[in-house]
């Protein structure tokens, strides 16, 4: 199959969605977010075209309010925050950078690259911001227009840069015996930082098993959704089984006595002394509801009502000491806890993730719902 960076990153975040945008074709108009980056991206490209003089900051501005597009914003106090958000980044990144100081091999390069056996091929694509030339050897550089700023430990982890290396090795196979001399930077333009990591072969080992056990999970047809913060962002809400229901005015399917059970059982959940019976009743006539629809959350007057899978796990205490203990994390757990292991994964290098993540089996299962009072 192929597959982008991008879509990779989709179903990292939420299987469904990315059923909903890639199986499905379903398309959604583009967030303000996504508008905002795609537009600085073009002035980071404009910026370091090639030629005999490099634009100004002047010319920069000028072709950052010609691309400027005000239509997505809500309110014009949201565009005008946002343009002023814009003209200080490009200012900011003049200050810090020179444009004719670099030696640019290639911008927006677009790439597909083959990964897996000779008989189970697949293909990667995608899009790489800017390399240059450099006296040590190159640099891959993508741009970030995020608010946050991730751990340096993260960037030397991070998955797409590995690829965007691939991707490159595959355009300059020689450069493989000088990794140590190639940079892989996530420039954020918010933050005006550039932060840069190396590779091992191992690590890009690493990432291509990675995108081949998410390519399985997709042939299998794994979409389950995922709620996140995330979702704030999302298209798909109205469709997904986890957000569908707050769209019941436009779907006309509520019936008197199924509104009165979510805004009852709200109630009677934040209640100090709860009707043990009435709760029961309550939650059979909305779990049965859920199933009817289709959906994993429902949205009541008073507040939201969802239905959760509660998995517990154990882990296998030797296996994770072979695991931890050689990346002297093994003393920070103290014992084999779940909250302990969740506060040093994001650091730890993706070989040792993915052995956790094999240590981990189900303990238990059970359903309950959840709610989220207004």
């Amino acid at each position: 199959m192929r597959i982008s960076y991008s879509a990779f990153d989709t179903y990292q975040n939420c299987p469904l969605k990315y059923k909903f945008q890639q199986i499905d074709l379903i398309r959604t108009p583009k967030s303000k977010e996504a508008v905002f980056g795609t537009t600085l991206h073009s002035v980071m490209k404009f910026i370091h075209t090639p030629g005999i003089l490099s634009p100004t900051l002047d010319q920069a501005m000028e072709h950052f309010s010609n691309s400027w597009n005000p239509a997505v914003f809500e309110n014009p106090d949201e565009e005008r925050a946002a343009f002023s958000q814009g003209v200080k980044i490009i200012q900011d990144y003049y200050n810090r950078n020179n444009p004719a100081d670099f030696n640019i091999a290639n911008l927006e390069s677009r790439f597909q690259i083959e990964i897996g056996e000779s008989d189970d091929k697949h293909i990667i694509s995608g899009i790489i911001d800017r390399i240059d030339r450099t006296e040590e050897g190159w640099e891959i550089i993508d741009y970030k227009t995020t608010k946050k700023m991730p751990t340096q430990e993260r960037v030397e982890n991070d998955i797409q840069l590995s690829v965007y290396l691939q991707a490159f090795l595959s355009q300059y196979p020689k450069e493989i015996e000088n990794l140590d001399k190639i940079k892989v930077s996530l420039y954020f333009l918010k933050h005006g930082v550039k932060l840069s990591a190396t590779r091992t072969k191992e690590q890009l080992k690493k990432s291509e098993e990675l995108f081949l056990e998410t390519i399985k999970l997709i042939e299998e047809q794994k979409f389950e959704p995922q709620v996140s913060p995330l979702c704030d962002w999302c298209g798909y809400q109205n469709i997904c089984p986890m957000w569908k229901h707050k769209f019941k005015e436009t779907r006309k399917i509520d019936t008197e006595e199924i509104n009165n059970a979510i805004d009852e059982y709200v109630n009677l959940k934040s209640a100090i002394s709860l009707t043990k019976d009435r709760l029961g009743k309550l939650q059979e006539i909305i779990v049965n509801y859920m199933a009817q629809e289709g959906v994993e959350r429902v949205f009541g007057e008073s507040g939201i009502v969802g239905q959760s899978l509660r998995r517990t796990y154990k882990y296998d205490a030797k296996k994770l000491k072979e695991i931890l203990e050689p990346l002297d994390k093994w003393e920070e757990i103290l014992k084999v806890d779940g909250i302990a292991l969740k506060n040093i994964l994001g650091v730890l290098p993706l070989d040792a993730r993915h052995e956790i993540e094999k240590a981990k089996i189900v303990d238990k299962e059970t359903k309950s719902l959840v709610v989220k009072k207004k």
